[in-house]
């Protein structure tokens, strides 16, 4: 901010610049103080183009006072001098080719953008006498300018994540599988999962999205045929789960539901699902204790080779959520126990 300048003779004789050519260009000088762009007068034959007028516009955008501004070099404003300087000097010499899109200070210490244009005002012997500036307020745009970036660069992340997911899910089933149609039901299966976590997040605006609603959209595309309401109970307090995160949990419960439907708990009459979690603190945060139990299915043995599926949460969805995923392979159900970091806000108030 520059120093209070005091009614000097310099301010004086800029006061006076004023009114000589008001004479001389009063109607339009009648016409730059009514109007909502910011506008000012510099004096072209004194060093730094000090200001000699300046409308009500300017100083609304500017926050400073008339006294302020008037005898203060042009550039007395410039946020970022060194950056802007030569575009200054351009369009001051007319040789500015672009629109000049210049980052200014107000009073208060905040910064704005302006779209600057100066033309020069001559006298009969086309000497150039003063400058006459333009400030277009583009502040707000570019603010949109900003957040659309942010946008862009956020979706392209989003792309990324979800194709590496896509790449991982086609790869695997390829590796696991020969027959066509036992390929083109493992990639179907999991892409649709894919897609449902993302209809849930789409909802919740790309911010964050409940665990509990993660896991129903999971199950209810799984149709239990036969025993109690209650064969998938779920028990925890809810939490807020980031996007990467629940796109990867949406892709395990996907696999564990899927087996448990085909071979475990959810393939009788008798066998139930019990989910449940809890946080713990740990040494680099708070720690997602996340455990599926099922039970009173079939007589469960341990596999002579990890599965698809197995192989899909211990080691893709840890390494999606940079943590742990271990299946226990008991007689009297599966066990599976999900260990992840989650953020310090997770817990819902």
């Amino acid at each position: 901010m520059p120093e209070r300048v005091d009614k000097s003779d310099h301010q004086k004789d800029a006061e006076s610049k004023v009114k000589s050519f008001q004479a001389n260009l009063g109607p339009f000088v009648v016409a730059t103080e009514t109007t909502r762009m910011a506008m000012v007068f510099t004096d072209a034959t004194e060093r730094g183009n000090p200001i000699i007028f300046a409308n009500d516009s300017f100083l609304s955008l500017t926050g400073y006072a008339r006294e302020e501004v008037l005898g203060q070099d042009f550039n007395f404003m410039l946020a970022h001098a060194a950056e802007t300087l030569a575009q200054v000097k351009a369009e001051f010499e007319g040789t500015s080719d672009i629109i000049s899109e210049i980052r200014y200070r107000r009073k208060d210490g905040h910064e704005f953008w302006v779209a600057l244009f100066i033309s020069p005002v001559r006298d009969e012997r086309d000497n150039v006498v003063q400058y006459f500036a333009s400030l277009v307020d583009l502040t707000k745009h570019k603010e949109e300018e900003t957040q659309a970036r942010k946008l862009i660069e956020e979706l392209n992340h989003r792309v990324k994540n979800t194709l590496s997911m896509v790449q991982s899910i086609v790869r695997q089933a390829l590796r696991f599988h020969t027959d066509p149609r036992e390929i083109r039901d493992a990639i179907e299966s999991r892409l649709l999962a894919l897609s449902r976590s993302h209809d849930l997040l789409t909802r919740e605006s790309w911010k964050s999205a409940g665990l509990r609603d993660v896991i129903n959209d999971v199950l209810e595309s799984f149709k239990i045929a036969g025993g109690p309401a209650d064969r998938i109970v779920i028990v925890g307090n809810d939490i807020r789960l980031p996007p990467q995160t629940a796109l990867a949990l949406g892709i395990g419960f996907n696999e564990l539901a899927t087996n448990a439907v085909k071979y475990g708990a959810l393939s009788n009459q008798a066998g139930s699902v019990l989910v449940e979690w809890k946080i713990e603190p740990s040494l680099d945060g708070s720690q997602l204790i996340l455990r599926w139990r099922e039970k009173d299915g079939p007589p469960v043995t341990r596999p002579s080779r990890l599965g698809f599926g197995s192989r899909m949460i211990e080691r893709g969805l840890a390494h999606q959520l940079e943590g742990r995923a271990d299946i226990d392979y008991r007689p009297n159900g599966v066990i599976c126990t999900i260990n992840i970091r989650v953020p310090q806000d997770a817990l819902n108030g």
